[in-house]
């Protein structure tokens, strides 16, 4: 993939002299879906899958980007005074935006260009944006000296995207592909920003990812209507004691002062306050290889997000019904939802019927071929050459 990326740097700029690259990956998020908002705890996973970005410093103040993935945008130029939001200017607005934050932090007087590669599938829930933010953090980061620690970078990256972007997300994205270490995944308290990394020994089990093919834009879905009823539901709430957070609640102190919320509330903030229970068990689930009890999490957390929540839809339900009568002993969706992927605990001895009967009965469904990776816990973003 790094000789891809550099040939792709070369065929666009014309040359490869004094060039620098960095990878940056995706996520998995294992258990604790849409409480990173809420000041819950989360389990990502940084991927082995992810976006590669070839840089290369320039004399003046342009700055040149181009994406081997979005190929009909071209190569995008700007200046470093022009970086406001273009719709136009699509995945390259990621980018832009993190420049123009880290323009605040530290002196950025010379341009660069840039070339981008990913292996990442677009809107699939694995967080191809927050991605791309720390691909272009960590590169300025280091390209100008401006020293901001990984927990920092995240923070900056989440700003952008809630700032620039227009999308109120959390800090889990930003965080895990920041900070992510092989082999592992993240017990992350969004309310402090401390975690833990807990090792992903699965035994005879193997992480999948099942790509519904059903892509979805965070800021054209239902996102931050979710972040809205939850900022209501917490408001009230709060008028039996202060709350900062949801999640500050546990399953039965919820229930003891919910009884006048709305329906529609009620629910919303129901999945918070049990999906944050049901992950901070599963960790220590994990820890203590009850792979059956984590499954069993995983399972009740897409219930969850399908009752509760209401941020499934029909596909990515079916390919929870097909994992888990294929030998799943955990099934979810992952991610923003309305679309994107399932994370799946399976045993390896199943991966091959396990991949061909949950393709096949999803394309007999809804005539998609889901795609299905075998997911490998990475480091997070990071200079390779």
């Amino acid at each position: 993939m790094i000789a891809k990326i550099q040939e792709i740097f070369r065929r666009q700029y014309g040359s490869s002299a004094a060039t620098s690259v960095y990878f940056s990956p995706g996520r998995v998020n294992l258990i604790g879906e849409h409480i990173d908002y809420n000041g819950g705890f989360v389990f990502p996973a940084a991927l082995s899958i992810g976006n590669y970005g070839v840089f290369s410093p320039r004399s003046d103040r342009k700055i040149r980007l181009y994406s081997e993935n979005f190929q009909s945008a071209g190569i995008l130029s700007v200046d470093l005074d022009g970086l406001a939001y273009r719709k136009a200017d699509s995945w390259a607005n990621y980018a832009k935006g993190v420049i123009r934050e880290m323009m605040s932090r530290g002196t950025i007087e010379h341009g660069f260009d840039a070339a981008v590669y990913g292996d990442l599938p677009q809107a699939s829930g694995l967080s191809s944006s927050a991605s791309i933010e720390l691909l272009f953090a960590t590169y300025c980061n280091d390209a100008y000296a401006i020293g901001l620690s990984r927990p920092e970078l995240a923070v900056l990256c989440r700003k952008v995207e809630n700032e620039y972007i227009g999308v109120n997300c959390g800090i889990m994205d930003q965080f895990v592909i920041a900070n992510g270490k092989k082999d592992h995944a993240l017990l992350l308290d969004c309310a402090t920003l401390l975690f833990t990394a807990v090792p992903l020994d699965l035994d005879d089990h193997s992480i999948v990812i099942c790509n519904s093919k059903v892509k979805r834009g965070l800021v054209d879905s239902k996102y931050n209507e979710r972040r809205a009823e939850c900022d209501a539901a917490l408001a009230l709430l709060s008028k039996h004691g202060s709350l900062r957070h949801l999640c500050d609640l546990d399953p039965a102190a919820f229930e003891a002062s919910a009884v006048d919320l709305p329906d529609v509330l009620y629910r919303r903030a129901k999945h918070a306050v049990t999906e944050n229970a049901r992950t901070k068990g599963a960790a220590e689930q994990l820890k203590n290889h009850d792979l059956a009890g984590f499954g069993g999490a995983m399972n009740a957390s897409h219930d969850s997000l399908r009752d509760d929540y209401e941020v499934s839809c029909p596909e990515l339900d079916r390919l929870v019904d097909l994992a888990r009568e294929h030998g799943a002993i955990g099934a979810r969706m992952t991610g923003a939802g309305f679309g994107g992927c399932t994370v799946n605990i399976v045993p390896k001895a199943l991966v091959p019927a396990f991949t061909t009967a949950v393709t096949e009965g999803y394309y007999r469904t809804y005539g998609l071929l889901a795609e299905v990776y075998l997911a490998a816990p990475s480091d997070g973003t990071r200079k390779v050459v």
